[in-house]
Parts: C-alpha cells; sequence; structure tokens
C-alpha cells in the first residue's frame, strides 16, 4: 500500500470548468490490457484503492481521480451533483484519449457509476461495472446519524463542527473490522485538505438526488446488457445485507459475492477477499 505522499507524487492534476482535478493512472500505450475506472465513495479519496492497485494492475490499465470537493481536488462551497461528478470522469477518459474501458466504483462512487452506465446506452463504451456497498436503492439506504444531519438545515453548522473524534467513531460503527489509527489520521487529513470539511453538507444531497433519479439509475440496473456484479460487505450497516436482499430482489440473475465479515468499506477492511471476488467475476466474464 502507497503512503498518501506517494500516492499524491505518483498522480496529477488537470483543470475542469476552472477546478483543478487530481487524477491517478497506470497507463501503458504498448498494452494490450483493458481500461478499468475506480471511483471512490463518500467522505474518502481514491487513497481508498491504494491497498488492491497493485493486485488490479496484473489485469488492467487504472485510471482514478478524486472527484470534486473531495481528496486533493478543489473544494468549492458550491452545489454538488452526481451528474457534475459522472461529466467529471467523462473528461478525464476524453483527455486520455479513452473509449473502452470497464468500472469498479464504491458508495457514493455507485451512484455516478450508475449515471454513466446510463448515458452509456448511446456510446457503448463501459465493458462491465463492479458496484461495492452503495446506496444503489434509495429505498433500503439507512445513512448513519451524521449523514442525517448533514442533510439537515442545520448540515452547515454539523459541517464545521465535525471533529476526529466524532469522524473515527463512524468509521468504527460502519467497519466490521476497525481501521487502523495510522489510516484513519489519513482520511482525516484528505477530508481537511483544502478545506473539505466545510463543504460535507454540500456534498451531502447526493442523497436526495437518489431520491429523484431512482427511475433512472435502479432502471439501468434493471435493464443494461452491461455485465453487473455486486461485491459488498453484509455487516455495512448503511448498505449490507438489507441492499443486497433488494437488489437480489429487482436485479435480474443478479451476479453477488458477499464478504460476511466485512463492514462499509470492504476494499480497505478485506482487501484480498475484495479483489479476489472482483478477479472472479473478470475472469467468469472473460477479461
Amino acid at each position: 500500500m502507497e503512503s498518501i505522499e506517494q500516492w499524491q507524487a505518483n498522480g496529477e492534476f488537470f483543470e475542469v470548468n476552472g477546478h483543478q482535478i487530481f487524477y491517478r493512472t497506470q497507463l501503458d500505450n504498448t498494452s494490450q490490457k483493458p481500461v478499468l475506472l475506480l471511483i471512490h465513495g463518500f467522505p474518502t479519496c481514491s487513497w481508498d484503492w491504494s491497498k488492491i492497485w497493485e493486485s488490479l494492475s496484473s489485469r488492467f490499465q487504472l485510471v482514478t481521480l478524486d472527484m470534486l470537493g473531495f481528496g486533493f481536488s478543489d473544494k468549492p462551497v458550491q452545489t454538488y451533483s452526481i451528474m457534475a461528478q459522472a461529466s467529471l470522469f467523462q473528461a478525464l477518459l476524453d483527455n486520455l484519449n479513452i473509449q473502452q474501458f470497464h468500472i469498479l466504483a464504491h458508495d457514493y462512487g455507485d451512484t455516478v457509476a450508475q449515471e454513466l452506465l446510463a448515458r452509456d446506452s448511446i456510446t457503448r463504451n463501459i465493458q462491465s461495472v463492479v458496484f461495492s456497498n452503495g446506496g444503489l436503492f434509495p429505498e433500503t439506504h439507512q445513512p448513519v446519524f451524521i449523514q442525517k444531519l448533514l442533510l439537515s438545515p442545520l448540515g452547515f453548522l454539523v459541517s464545521k463542527l465535525t471533529s476526529y473524534r466524532k469522524f473515527s467513531a463512524t468509521f468504527d460503527r460502519i467497519c466490521a473490522k476497525p481501521l487502523p489509527e495510522e489510516e484513519l489520521k489519513v482520511y482525516w487529513k484528505m477530508l481537511n485538505h483544502n478545506q473539505g470539511v466545510k463543504v460535507m453538507h454540500k456534498l451531502i444531497t447526493y442523497m436526495l438526488e437518489r431520491r429523484k433519479n431512482r427511475a433512472r439509475w435502479v432502471g439501468v440496473l434493471q435493464h443494461t446488457q452491461v455485465p453487473i456484479h455486486l461485491i459488498d460487505g453484509t455487516l455495512d450497516p448503511i448498505s449490507g445485507e438489507h441492499m443486497v436482499v433488494r437488489y437480489e430482489t429487482l436485479i435480474p440473475n443478479a451476479s453477488i459475492d458477499r464478504l460476511t465479515d466485512t463492514g462499509h468499506y470492504p476494499q480497505v477492511e478485506s482487501p484480498e477477499p475484495f479483489v479476489a471476488c472482483a478477479h472472479g467475476f473478470w475472469e467468469k466474464i472473460k477479461v
């Protein structure tokens, strides 16, 4: 696993709509490997993928970024939207001249992936999608208390008063396997980078977007011809076993791997089992 300093040093920035966006790639123009787009969740950043980056690179060329409001990217005090975040990824792929790609997403990133999949009905560039522990269905999403507060009229105040103690306590609740203190401190550092704590209440409005766009984002899961797969840490109180059961009910021929000893951050809590499940799916569809 790379340190956050190494992660930053191995990345670059590009500009979108006047904002600096951090991205990280492992690309080789001479390689025949397909491209995998990695989409992180809330409230963390692309460093989420650091534990499995090397394993993923055995099969894929890799592309990821810190979405606007996250990680090393700019964090303006403005309205945020899933639609705009999806457009960031499209802009990066265009800049890198990448047409066809696979997706691996987590949490908030699942919803971004759903939007990209909905747009792909015309371009047909997405080859497969692996989702993990996200609010794929707004009716099964069970936000933790601080997320509810951030979405309330007092959200701006909650953002300002968020402390490391409260932050780490939330991770203790949503992760079945406690994360090491040094990792939590990195996540806290990245949340504070560019004063990101101040925009948490702006970012959390994605929960409202999920309700508004349910027909579009759930509908694409039900009707897409793109191979899709779910890897879920079932002990997650936000999007655990209860979400998986809903997935089995609504998605035809549902392809699922359950990590029954894992919580909300499976790629961080259980990196080896998580990536083994992902490779198993890709082998099945002959990637």
